[in-house]
């Protein structure tokens, strides 16, 4: 059966910039291959509705804030077998045209990916290191509530954890991607699941992309780029910062606190 379209993406919001998420719509509406797209309004905003009925974008209002997973799921489920590719988006990125057409071709050409990232960039150009080695407990108690000593005694071990030792320039398959921009092949994630519903926010991209390793590959792709206006928001906010914690107390919680093996062998691989 030949699909509807070439792929199926996904932003979801809550109180977003409204500037911000209409930059990231016309991103996707300026590329050329066929695409869905669905917006996730967890706070009901008419502004959001709006632009969605613009762009042509299936627009969906949970009764609540669903949080960031559990509100890309409700997504996927609605255009599930839509695509053989599926795009989950931050409201806050924006790229320019045939950076997805370039990602489908690595992903066709490939068929042993699961994910592929490409490289991001802040406002200014310089690359965010969002490429990571898989945390311990110490990695994020250190750089959520010590950034200063992470830049400080630690900031060798806060460098390897974000890969620094690694060429950002070149492609690598790294234990983990962020969460704000990541094409995922449908079939994957029909046999892994999206995102685990446990983690309202945080930590659900790690768990994720580690789930997605365990029946495929993973790689970052820095031939294209893409602009993310990075707010780090649980730096500032007290709530986000307690959804990290809680995040963070799940993952280990699930994964494993100290004794670890799979976290220990993809943290080895070139």
């Amino acid at each position: 059966m030949t699909a509807a379209f070439d792929l199926t993406a996904s932003i979801v919001t809550y109180r977003n910039s409204i500037v911000q998420l209409r930059r990231a719509v016309e991103s996707i509406a300026r590329q050329r291959c066929r695409i869905q797209l669905v917006l996730v309004d967890n706070a009901g905003e008419e502004a959001v509705a709006a632009l969605a009925e613009e762009c042509g974008a299936i627009y969906l209002r949970p009764p609540g804030n669903l949080g960031f997973g559990k509100a890309h799921n409700l997504a996927y489920q609605r255009i599930w077998q839509l695509s053989p590719y599926h795009l989950v988006l931050n409201p806050d990125v924006h790229f320019e045209a045939l950076v997805l057409e370039r990602l489908l071709e690595v992903m066709t050409t490939q068929p042993d990916l699961g994910v592929v990232m490409p490289k991001i960039l802040y406002a200014d150009g310089a690359t965010q290191h969002l490429c990571k080695r898989l945390p311990t407990p110490w990695d994020l108690v250190v750089r959520r509530f010590a950034p200063g000593l992470a830049h400080g005694i630690f900031r060798g071990a806060m460098e390897r954890y974000e890969l620094r030792d690694r060429d950002y320039d070149r492609p690598m398959e790294p234990p983990t991607l962020s969460g704000c921009f990541l094409l995922l092949r449908s079939s994957v994630i029909d046999r892994v699941g999206l995102f685990d519903e446990r983690f309202f926010m945080y930590m659900e991209d790690v768990d994720l992309v580690r789930r997605i390793l365990e029946v495929s590959r993973a790689l970052y792709y820095p031939a294209v780029s893409i602009v993310h206006e990075y707010q780090k928001g649980s730096y500032r906010d007290k709530r986000l910062a307690w959804h990290h914690v809680l995040s963070a107390v799940k993952y280990f919680s699930k994964w494993g606190w100290v004794l670890d093996p799979e976290r220990q062998r993809l943290n080895r691989q070139p």
